[in-house]
């Protein structure tokens, strides 16, 4: 089933073009990576669809409800300073969904379930500033989990973390993919530490330059870096 609805998107920053004539449909349970280089639209892409900028042109159309849309910003690294626990930074993804101040059982349930699925449950009650980059980073995207979203789009997710930090967290959302079928949107130019071959690729230049398997891609890379 078709969850997202894209038809000749365009974007510009005052008077550049970020991206233009971007049609895309994306399925529900779908893992999707944005590649490009730096400007590319890939950012500008992720920001339009969870509604941040605003279009120039054309149309996005959910089959879903925007609450059911998490997004996870590129270097969203909390303040090392910042005085709260990995559990308090994790349970701020619920406010929005929380008429009442308080967290229920099920919350906390959920914060459970969470942090084991991400391989945390041993530091949730540090302080953010005690954690890795990498702990930090799988901190904050438990945040965008707890609501229980049906699509997470990620933008450069693994920035600034080393090459064995980034494996790891792309492990950690291929389980997560595998084992509830959340729809993933996700901007990166880690593809050297991607391994998952179900993943479809979506090359810009500001333009779709590309669609389809990621081995399509990586083959098709490597004949023209050969010409």
């Amino acid at each position: 089933m078709e969850i997202i609805k894209i038809k000749n998107l365009s974007v510009k920053y005052n008077e550049h073009l970020a991206i233009k004539n971007i049609n895309l449909n994306i399925t529900s349970g779908e893992y999707v990576c944005l590649v490009g280089k730096n400007g590319s639209g890939k950012s500008t892409l992720l920001k339009a669809i969870t509604g941040l900028i605003k279009k120039e042109t054309g149309n996005i159309e959910f089959k879903i409800a925007k609450s059911d849309v998490a997004y996870l910003a590129q270097n969203n690294m909390t303040d090392e300073n910042f005085p709260a626990t990995a559990k308090e930074i994790i349970m701020t993804g619920l406010q929005k969904h929380h008429i009442k101040p308080f967290y229920t059982k099920a919350n906390y349930s959920e914060l459970e379930d969470i942090a084991k699925k991400l391989k945390i449950e041993n530091i949730i009650n540090k302080k953010i500033g005690a954690l890795s980059g990498g702990q930090r980073q799988r901190v904050l995207l438990a945040r965008t989990l707890i609501s229980n979203p049906k699509i997470l789009l990620l933008d450069e997710p693994c920035s600034g973390l080393d090459s064995m930090t980034i494996k790891s967290f792309y492990n950690i959302l291929d389980e997560l993919h595998k084992t509830t079928n959340i729809t993933i949107i996700m901007a990166t130019h880690d593809l050297q530490n991607i391994t998952n071959p179900n993943i479809r690729i979506v090359a810009l230049e500001q333009e779709i330059v590309f669609d389809g398997n990621i081995n399509d891609f990586k083959n098709q890379e490597q004949t023209n870096g050969h010409q």
